[in-house]
C-alpha cells in the first residue's frame, strides 16, 4: 500500500448513483468512503482474517483522506470546516474487537491535518461485509467554521 503522502486532492469518483458529499446549510455530509485510489480499492478482505490491523489502519487513513477531499470539493475557497462526527464501518472476521485501533488510523489523519481540536465524535462498527469487499468505509460529517 502507498503511504499517506499520496492523499487525494479531489473528491473520489462515485461508484454508483450518489454524490461524494452534500453541503446543506453549514453542514457537509460525505457518502461512505472506502480506501480507493484513482477509483480502485487498494485492499480487500475482512480485518482479522485477510487484512491485518496495520493494513486496516493505513486503509482508514486513505478512506478519511477521500472523505476530507469530498468535503473540500463542496466548499468555496477560504471556507474552513470542523469534522463533528465520523462513523467507521469495519468488515471484520468473527471475534475481531480492535475496532477502535483501526479507526484510530483515520483519527490520526484528521489530527495531523486539522489539529487535535478538530477530532470528531466517532463510532466504530463491526460489520460482516462492505461494498466491493472493502475492509472499511468511513462517513464524515463536518460543520463550516467560516
Amino acid at each position: 500500500m502507498s503511504d499517506h503522502s499520496a492523499a487525494p486532492t479531489i473528491a473520489p469518483r462515485p461508484q454508483g448513483r450518489y454524490v461524494p458529499a452534500v453541503l446543506a446549510g453549514d453542514t457537509v455530509r460525505t457518502a461512505g468512503m472506502t480506501p480507493r485510489r484513482d477509483g480502485t480499492l487498494i485492499l480487500t478482505g475482512r480485518v482479522g482474517a485477510e487484512v491485518t490491523v496495520d493494513e486496516a489502519r493505513t486503509a482508514a487513513a486513505l478512506a478519511v483522506d477521500n472523505a476530507l477531499a469530498a468535503i473540500r470539493s463542496t466548499l468555496r475557497d477560504g471556507t474552513t470546516f470542523r469534522p463533528v462526527e465520523m462513523i467507521v464501518y469495519i468488515a471484520t472476521a468473527p471475534g475481531f474487537t480492535d475496532l477502535s485501533v483501526v479507526a484510530d488510523g483515520a483519527s490520526a489523519v484528521i489530527e495531523r491535518e486539522l489539529g487535535p481540536d478538530a477530532l470528531p465524535a466517532r463510532t466504530a462498527v463491526g460489520v460482516h461485509t462492505l461494498p466491493g469487499a472493502a475492509p472499511l468505509e468511513i462517513a464524515l460529517t463536518a460543520v463550516l467554521t467560516t
